[in-house]
C-alpha cells in the first residue's frame, strides 16, 4: 500500500506546501553532475567516478533586459524587482546525475521509489533512481538522462517520492547512508 502525500511529507525536510502531493512529495534539484571520469563495480567493493557539476546559467529578466546595478530597475529605467529567474542548468542530451535538494528518511516498516515529474518525461528526459530501502537517511541523486536539450532552473520540481509499506530484513546501512548530510 502506497502512503498518503501528508505522510510522506513527515519524512522530507524541507518541504514547501507546494511540493505534497496527493501520494508523495515532489523533489527538487539542487545540482546536476557530469561524471568525467570511469567508475568502477565489482564483487569486492565500488568507486564512484569523478564528477563535475554543471555550472547554473543567471538569466537575464523575462522581457530581456539585465540589472546590472541593484537599485530595481532595469537598463532602460523600468521596474525589474520579482522578474529575475533563478539559476538555470543547460543540458545537452546525455547522462547526468541529479542531486536533490531535500533530506530524506525512509521509515521502517517501508520502502521508497522516486519517479520522474511527466513534466520532464514530456520534455524528453527520464530520472532513474534504485530502490530506497527503510532506514536509508540522506540527500539522495538520481541519473537524468536528457534527450533533446532542456533548460531546468535551480529548484525546480523534477521527481516524486513515495512511500510503500514492507515488509524487510533489517534496514540500511551501507556506503550512501547519511550521503551530502554531512
Amino acid at each position: 500500500m502506497f502512503r498518503a502525500g501528508r505522510f510522506v511529507a513527515d519524512h522530507v525536510d524541507p518541504v514547501d506546501p507546494d511540493q505534497q502531493q496527493p501520494n508523495g512529495v515532489d523533489l527538487t534539484v539542487e545540482a546536476v553532475l557530469e561524471q568525467v571520469e570511469p567508475g568502477r563495480i565489482g564483487r569486492d567493493g565500488k568507486r564512484v567516478g569523478e564528477r563535475r557539476a554543471v555550472e547554473p546559467v543567471h538569466e537575464a529578466d523575462v522581457d530581456g533586459s539585465v540589472d546590472d546595478d541593484d537599485d530595481g530597475t532595469d537598463e532602460r529605467g523600468g521596474d525589474d524587482r520579482g522578474t529575475a529567474s533563478a539559476p538555470t542548468l543547460r543540458l545537452d542530451p546525455g547522462g547526468y546525475v541529479c542531486q536533490y535538494g531535500e533530506t530524506i528518511r525512509i521509515p521502517e516498516g517501508h520502502v521508497g521509489f522516486v519517479y520522474p515529474r511527466s513534466s520532464l518525461m514530456r520534455n524528453s528526459c527520464m530520472l532513474h533512481t534504485a530502490v530506497w530501502d527503510a532506514g536509508y537517511e540522506g540527500r539522495g541523486e538520481g541519473l537524468l538522462e536528457v534527450h533533446h536539450p532542456i533548460e531546468i532552473e535551480v529548484g525546480a520540481r523534477v521527481a516524486q517520492l513515495v512511500l510503500a509499506a514492507a515488509d524487510h530484513d533489517g534496514t540500511y546501512d551501507g556506503s550512501y547512508q547519511g550521503e551530502r548530510t554531512r
